[in-house]
């Protein structure tokens, strides 16, 4: 049987959560996460929960850069960076779920990227602020230490989002390969890659013809999801051409039935192998109407519906009861939503006030198996949070 370490676990004193019972109203307790640097005014995200309770994310630092964070019942950890310069920065952008504390996410690196940095998926996606030009690279959390997963040959950049419970952890990483379908400033190709628990990255097969790609997820089962396409600007985009998942060994496509080449992202994947994420529509090349989906192999792929109003959405979780969570916009102003059994809720319409939590909740980044739900508010004074929202019966 395998040794299961809870080491995050006992850093932060996590106890398991009650699992919350099926009642005919659920609404939601608000709890405001605390900033590393201890400013409630610092910009704070949740991006991960797992069924422990333990989020993970980012939040500004007492030298002011942004550095990935976990948090369990008001505690908070500073996860550091994977190196020793001021002004490097790290966070957890995606969820990275399992039961062993680990935690994956990105941070700069002391080296320099000589092609500049700001290419790479750390910068272009907005994840991470690069003045630098710092090489950026994918990290594993555990044991107290961040530890760094390197590209693959001739590579100079990474990029970590998910660990299972067997110490996989999965992304994407260039290789050194100079690609004329890249958007400059990006230069090399990248492949979707697994780090085993050396740390050491192994490529995975891409769709016949595709040059790029990326692992967005992995469960205990070992099946990964992700990305398939072209270089492009290393983010979404043609990168995305095709959604997939891997399974023993062979790659298996995620149709769009739109048909649209672009923007088609799986996020979020449960240990039964069903999938949430975002997909492109045709004429959006750039991105700006995407559609939230759900697909299993029983029922399919299924289009989220748009709450009133909003024109994009992106789902970002997914849980083992069928509730799945994200946001969309109206072309100006987020919200978060969760949806279930066909139905979509605007999320801040369902938070109970009467603990006196009176900001707005803006982003609804990921669930766990309980019904909880982290992400992105604005407090009453305009500051952004992280916040945790516990289902409650009305």
């Amino acid at each position: 049987m395998r040794q299961i370490t809870f080491a995050l676990v006992a850093a932060l004193g996590i106890t398991a959560p009650v699992a919350f019972a099926a009642a005919a109203t659920v609404h939601y307790r608000v709890t405001v996460l605390p900033a590393l640097d201890g400013n409630v005014a610092a910009n704070s995200r949740g991006k991960s929960i797992n069924d422990l309770g333990l989020v993970a994310g980012y939040s500004n630092a007492s030298n002011g850069q942004r550095h990935a964070a976990a948090w369990a019942f008001g505690r908070k950890l500073d996860l550091g960076t994977l190196g020793g310069a001021p002004d490097l920065a790290s966070s957890v952008p995606w969820p990275s779920k399992n039961l062993l504390g680990l935690v994956s996410g990105i941070s700069l690196v002391d080296d320099l990227d000589p092609n500049g940095g700001q290419g790479w998926s750390c910068s272009a996606g907005g994840f991470l602020a690069n003045p630098g030009g710092h090489a950026c690279h994918g990290f594993v959390w555990a044991f107290g230490r961040m530890h760094d997963l390197p590209p693959l040959a001739g590579g100079n950049n990474s990029f970590a989002t998910g660990t299972n419970g067997w110490g996989q952890t999965v992304g994407w990483a260039e290789n050194g390969v100079a690609d004329g379908d890249c958007l400059a400033p990006q230069v090399q190709q990248f492949r979707p890659v697994v780090w085993g628990p050396d740390h050491r990255p192994h490529a995975l097969p891409l769709v016949d013809g595709d040059t790029s790609g990326s692992a967005t997820a992995i469960n205990d089962r070992g099946q990964i999801v992700g990305i398939s396409g072209i270089c492009d600007q290393a983010v979404g985009r043609s990168s995305a051409r095709h959604a997939v998942m891997w399974e023993n060994g062979r790659l298996i496509r995620i149709d769009n039935p739109n048909g649209a080449p672009y923007w088609n992202t799986p996020m979020a994947l449960t240990e039964r192998g069903d999938v949430a994420g975002f997909a492109g529509v045709p004429d959006d090349f750039d991105g700006n109407f995407t559609r939230a989906f759900s697909w299993s192999r029983t029922a399919g792929w299924k289009w989220i519906d748009l709450l009133p109003g909003d024109i994009a959405a992106i789902a970002t979780g997914i849980n083992l009861r069928g509730q799945v969570v994200g946001y969309s916009n109206d072309g100006a102003v987020f919200h978060p939503w969760i949806w279930h059994n066909g139905r979509i809720a605007n999320l801040d319409g369902l938070v109970d006030r009467s603990n006196g939590f009176q900001g707005t909740l803006n982003l609804a980044d990921d669930i766990n198996d309980a019904g909880v739900i982290t992400g992105r508010a604005t407090a009453a004074d305009g500051s952004r949070i992280a916040f945790v929202a516990t289902p409650i019966a009305h």
